[in-house]
């Protein structure tokens, strides 16, 4: 099920609202080196390329856009990232196919918004081994933004943290995205440990 209001702007517009490293350097946190990560919503690989650099483990990037997926392959071979397995996937309405408990973090990028965001966040934690890590950041709608849903669907970041911890993540934190993602907000949390 593609989300409400989830088309993509042109690449140089949409790059130009984001930092990818300086959001990964606050977010991309996992248990363990070499971990495993699932990115929901790949898009242009915006966030795909610059995480998969981060990991020896293999980066899972899904998108329903077949156009979105065929760009992540052919910059990950362009840019020499063997470990980026990009598929097209209606992860909303059928899951990620992935082992449960097989990831170390998972990325929800700009995707809250959608109809069903807790069918999405359990199926996170689902793939997330214990002790692992989801990141979250979405559009602010306490400040005018250039882009981004409407205002009437965004969730705040109390909404993202209740969603969070309805289906099991503990630890939420909100993380200060600073001028790495002036327009949006972060949240980072836990799937427990046993």
């Amino acid at each position: 099920m593609k989300g409400r209001e989830s088309g993509m702007p042109d690449e140089d517009y949409w790059a130009s609202f984001f930092a990818p490293e300086g959001i990964l350097d606050r977010l991309l946190v996992a248990p363990e080196d070499g971990f495993d990560l699932i990115e929901f919503g790949c898009g242009y690989g915006t966030f795909t390329l610059p995480a998969a650099r981060r990991t020896r483990g293999r980066v899972t990037a899904l998108d329903i856009e077949p156009a979105m997926v065929d760009l992540v392959h052919q910059r990950a071979e362009l840019g020499g990232l063997t470990n980026i397995r990009a598929t097209v996937r209606d992860f909303v309405d059928h899951g990620t196919d992935l082992p449960s408990a097989s990831q170390g973090h998972a990325m929800i990028f700009n995707l809250l918004h959608i109809e069903a965001p807790l069918v999405l966040l359990r199926e996170a934690w689902r793939t997330l081994q214990p002790g692992g890590i989801v990141s979250v950041i979405h559009w602010r709608s306490d400040i005018e933004t250039p882009r981004g849903p409407p205002l009437a669907i965004r969730p705040r970041p109390e909404h993202c943290a209740a969603w969070l911890a309805d289906a099991g993540f503990t630890a939420v934190r909100h993380i200060d995205l600073g001028t790495a993602a002036p327009y949006h907000f972060g949240i980072l949390a836990q799937r427990p440990r046993p």
